[in-house]
């Protein structure tokens, strides 16, 4: 079969590679027929996630056709659609039983290396380096899918790929970030960055009760489509002198009630600070660059959330902790627990109240997925998500 191939920092390659097969009863074999390039992809393909090898396959955003189960799985049948979450959850361990399944106990095999980096160990991921299982992704052709029993999930008749393929991640990313803001009625929520995830946290934070959702960006596209799509005020941070000050006056003083950082490590540089993250991560005296969290947190008002579905890797510094504390904010982040969203976000798309397609900007076969990835890290030609097709 042919799969997107990790060769090393900003190289993938489309290669043939042997298609997998069943190798415990646990196991599913689907037949991708839609698989998308994540903001998350993009950090091993920076070079930033430690432990990736050359050849392994990648993707986590993945939905297709069963062609074969194991003997344990009793869920499924071949010819079920499906998408399936990126976290790899057994069901049966602790967290898993209190739906916290990205913290799954029993899924990744790389317990050791992870709990060196971050002292404790977390789910298996598909596609997302060997700290994470070292499990091929879904950019390919088929994929076998460990505790089939447990992730996929049904996809009713009648809905298009493009409506579902987004709850593998993104959409329930995003949800459960304007989740965690604890959203009450009146509330005003600031979300950083505009990408896929931004975009559906400012959504999921309307659908939850927000009066105001304020995304900021530079990007006028991506600006573009938070007002045209997800209902958000916009703030252009290349075209304001301070971002923190411009929550405050469009917020009488006070600051947003939740906050929401959807860029994580690399934020793009604004202002000295920005440029001081960045030139700690190049070389390497830091591993992430938090510049948005930064003015998150300066935003904030007192006894507000913040919220955090951006992913960061390992250290940062210069953290305004004391303003933090000062103001009483709560802190929630962590992965996404797909297996709990897909289910009620799948009901609000069967009944036709949200329809996450609109997030789409190119289509494009398989094997473009290396001009694919450098055109979506560069934002260039308007793009905003990609979604890969491996039948074409």
């Amino acid at each position: 079969m042919r799969a997107v191939c990790w060769t090393g920092r900003h190289q993938v390659e489309v290669r043939d590679v042997p298609d997998p097969v069943i190798i415990d009863g646990r196991d599913a074999i689907v037949r991708v027929t839609s698989t998308a390039i994540c903001g998350s992809d993009l950090h091993m393909y920076d070079g930033y996630i430690p432990s990736m090898r050359a050849g392994d396959i990648l993707g986590h955003e993945f939905m297709g056709e069963v062609v074969e189960v194991g003997n344990e799985v009793k869920n499924l049948r071949p010819g079920d659609r499906v998408v399936v979450p990126f976290a790899i959850a057994c069901g049966d361990c602790a967290p898993c039983r209190r739906s916290e399944f990205s913290l799954c106990e029993n899924t990744n095999p790389s317990t050791r290396a992870l709990a060196g980096l971050n002292g404790f160990t977390s789910a298996g991921l598909f596609g997302y380096s060997h700290l994470y299982g070292g499990y091929a992704g879904g950019q390919a052709e088929y994929v076998r899918v460990p505790y089939a029993d447990v992730g996929p999930h049904v996809v009713p008749g009648g809905l298009r790929d493009e409506q579902v393929l987004f709850l593998t991640d993104i959409f329930p990313t995003g949800y459960m970030a304007a989740e965690n803001c604890a959203i009450k009625p009146g509330d005003v929520v600031a979300i950083w960055g505009a990408g896929p995830v931004g975009l559906f946290a400012a959504l999921s934070a309307s659908m939850l009760g927000a009066e105001r959702t304020i995304v900021i960006d530079r990007v006028p596209e991506r600006l573009r489509m938070a007002r045209e799509h997800c209902h958000a005020e916009t703030i252009n941070f290349d075209e304001t002198e301070d971002v923190v000050e411009a929550l405050k006056e469009m917020t009488g003083g006070r600051g947003p009630d939740g906050v929401i950082d959807a860029v994580g490590m690399e934020a793009h540089p604004s202002g000295l600070s920005g440029l001081y993250d960045k030139a700690k991560q190049t070389v390497r005296m830091q591993t992430d660059r938090p510049t948005a969290l930064r003015q998150a947190i300066q935003a904030c008002s007192p006894g507000g959330v913040v919220s955090i579905p951006g992913v960061y890797a390992g250290f940062i510094d210069s953290m305004p902790l004391g303003a933090a504390f000062a103001k009483g904010l709560t802190f929630r982040m962590g992965q996404t627990h797909v297996h709990r969203y897909v289910g009620p976000l799948m009901r609000e798309i069967e009944a036709g109240n949200v329809d996450p397609g609109f997030l789409v900007t190119h289509r494009l076969p398989l094997a473009s997925a290396p001009d694919a990835y450098r055109t979506f890290r560069d934002k260039q030609d308007g793009c905003i998500k990609v979604v890969l097709d491996p039948a074409a």
